[in-house]
C-alpha cells in the first residue's frame, strides 16, 4: 500500500481527528520514543509487523486501525509503501479478509 496514502482523504487515523493530531501526540515523550524505535527498526529490517487498515461497511471510508505509531514512523520516514492486513467491520462484526483489498473505496 502506497504510504501516500495515509492521509486526511484516504486513509484516516481512527483514534485522531486528523494526522497532525496524531504527530502532535507523537512528539513527545513515550510515544516520541516508541516512533524513534520503529524508525531505527525499519531503516535497518523494513517494517515487520502490518499495519492493520479498517474498512466500514457503515461509511465505505477506511481508517488506520492498528499501527498508529509504525505509520507515523513510515510517514516521518518517506517510505513509498508499506505491508498491511485489513478487515471489514460490518453490523454484525469484524471479519479480517484474505481477499484483495477494494482499492476503489480509496477512489472516493
Amino acid at each position: 500500500m502506497p504510504t501516500a496514502l495515509l492521509n486526511d482523504q484516504k486513509i484516516h487515523p481512527i483514534e485522531f481527528r486528523k494526522w497532525a493530531d496524531a504527530e502532535r501526540q507523537f512528539a513527545r515523550g513515550k510515544d516520541r520514543q516508541r516512533v524513534d524505535e520503529l524508525k531505527a527498526s525499519i531503516k535497518k529490517r523494513g517494517l515487520l509487523k502490518p499495519i492493520k487498515l479498517g474498512v466500514s461497511v457503515r461509511y465505505p471510508d477506511v481508517y488506520v486501525g492498528d499501527g498508529h505509531h509504525r505509520a507515523i514512523a513510515l510517514r516521518e520516514l518517506g517510505i513509498a509503501d508499506f505491508p498491511f492486513h485489513w478487515y471489514w467491520i460490518k453490523s454484525f462484526g469484524v471479519h479480517i479478509e484474505t481477499e484483495p483489498f477494494p482499492y476503489r473505496l480509496l477512489d472516493a
